[in-house]
């Protein structure tokens, strides 16, 4: 049955690429004479004045049928990692059985596991996407995209960030001045979770929200996750996490990624944003989290009896202490990180001599895991490179919207495309140069959604690495926007009303 299936599954990928294929080789005479990427501003210099939303998509597949060609290839990806926790179940569930001391390799138990990484799918799919854009446009096309018209700013910044807050220094500081917040509870376990979701994602506004989700996440992983919570708990928190620090970062204009976007091009200052969108924000967060905290506080009472029998911190009586100086010199690289975040040749410079720096206080530091940053950097690099190429669609829609639609529509856009980037393609739109009503509603719609999926905000392919391990079959995509409905909900009203 499973081989029936496997040999449907090939024929049916079959026709749909010679499908795929044929309307390529059809199309491809259109669109020799065009330059790729095409701009928005090309688009609307050809475009038919006061054409409908429709007509207007019809034109740009037309004009570059590669449009809707890379809109595919990025929704394959979306599918794919949406399917990629079955792919590991499946993966698990046929592993051929061996005897004691005997090995068999199994190509497809490694390929399905390979599948379902859900950090390299993005990376995945670029394959196919260089590949038919080369049979579009040419190999100097896809090297000019690649290496000039993509920014992997975001990727590398990533990487760095979540090496440097995941090392023991930072992470020791953040949780000593964390605990004071979590002994008004005399630090039990809903006293940690309260502060860890309340407090903690405030870090992104001032810290970037890369590195609050990191520092977070592993906090989480050491104060809650590892007392083994109930699933429904596990993913309702996980959820409550992504939501909170997507709008977290909210309360300044220096630091969270769909705030950077647009904040010289619309002349946005720390009071329009703290007052707009951060005061708002945090009564969200207020409310969401109070609101969880109530409807699991029967779990608590588990949670505060296995950290009673199996301490969760007991291991801390023995850690060596870390001299204040090598924390100070962690902190030095971590803000100048922060500060030349749009300098990738300054960060990753600074990366290098931090590297050598941990090497030689190795008897300070826990060993250093590039694994999971160099993943999660994989992950948005993939992510950059499709959802560059899908501003042909995204930038009318948003244009042909009012405030309340306009809110909506971007809270659901983000759930599929990282909402740096939704806000991005925003501020090239000039019916939102001079309307701060629109202004606002776009952004708040783009943090509102950024926790609904692993790609709808940056910062969460990190959580996900960090948190996976607690979740034996692999996060589910559905049982994860299922967590993170209510918070959204309440954020969207939060903004909407207040």
């Amino acid at each position: 049955m499973i081989l029936r299936r496997f040999r449907l599954g090939r024929m049916l990928w079959f026709l749909c690429g010679m499908l795929l294929f044929y309307g390529i080789g059809t199309a491809h005479a259109m669109t020799e004479a065009i330059s790729f990427p095409i701009s928005l501003e090309c688009y609307a210099s050809q475009e038919p004045a006061a054409d409908g939303l429709w007509s207007i998509l019809y034109h740009r597949v037309q004009l570059c049928p590669f449009n809707l060609v890379a809109t595919l290839l990025f929704m394959a990806a979306i599918v794919h990692t949406l399917c990629a926790p079955y792919l590991m179940r499946w993966a698990t569930t046929h592993t051929p059985h061996v005897l004691p001391g005997q090995q068999k390799f199994s190509i497809r138990t490694h390929l399905l596991h390979f599948l379902g990484e859900t950090e390299i799918i993005f990376g995945l799919w670029v394959i196919p996407l260089c590949l038919t854009m080369m049979f579009f446009f040419g190999k100097d096309a896809v090297g000019h995209y690649l290496g000039h018209s993509v920014n992997y700013t975001e990727a590398f910044f990533m990487v760095v960030i979540m090496s440097i807050a995941g090392t023991r220094p930072i992470l020791q500081l953040v949780e000593t001045c964390l605990r004071h917040c979590a002994r008004l509870g005399h630090e039990s376990p809903a006293a940690w979770w309260f502060t860890l979701l309340g407090i903690a994602p405030l870090l992104g506004s001032f810290f970037t929200e890369p590195a609050a989700m990191t520092v977070t996440a592993m906090l989480l992983a050491k104060r809650f996750y590892a007392l083994n919570p109930s699933p429904r708990f596990a993913y309702a928190t996980l959820g409550l996490l992504f939501v909170n620090v997507s709008v977290g970062g909210t309360l300044t204009h220096i630091a969270a990624p769909p705030i950077l976007m647009v904040v010289s091009r619309w002349q946005w200052t720390w009071s329009h944003v703290f007052f707009n969108l951060g005061l708002k924000a945090l009564a969200g967060i207020a409310v969401s989290t109070v609101v969880y905290g109530c409807f699991f506080r029967k779990e608590f009472h588990l949670l505060q009896q296995k950290s009673s029998s199996q301490p969760v911190d007991s291991h801390c009586e023995v850690e060596r202490p870390i001299p204040c100086g090598i924390t100070t010199v962690h902190l030095i690289f971590l803000i100048g990180t922060i500060i030349t975040l749009h300098t990738p040749v300054y960060f990753i410079g600074g990366f290098l001599l931090f590297l050598v720096f941990v090497r030689k206080t190795a008897v300070h530091q826990n060993p250093l895991a590039l694994r999971q940053p160099i993943l999660v950097g994989c992950f948005l690099a993939g992510l950059v490179i499709h959802g560059g190429l899908q501003s042909w669609w995204i930038a009318p829609v948003l244009e042909k919207l009012g405030e309340t639609a306009l809110f909506a529509c971007s809270t659901l856009l983000t759930a599929f495309n990282d909402n740096a980037a939704i806000t991005y393609l925003a501020s090239l739109v000039p019916a939102f140069m001079h309307n701060a009503a629109l202004q606002n509603a776009i952004v708040a719609g783009a943090v509102t959604g950024g926790g609904l999926t692993i790609i709808a905000n940056a910062p969460n392919p990190a959580g996900t690495a960090i948190l996976s391990k607690f979740f034996p079959s692999g996060i589910s995509p559905l049982k994860l926007l299922l967590a993170a409905l209510g918070p959204t909900l309440i954020l969207a009203v939060c903004f909407c009303w207040l």
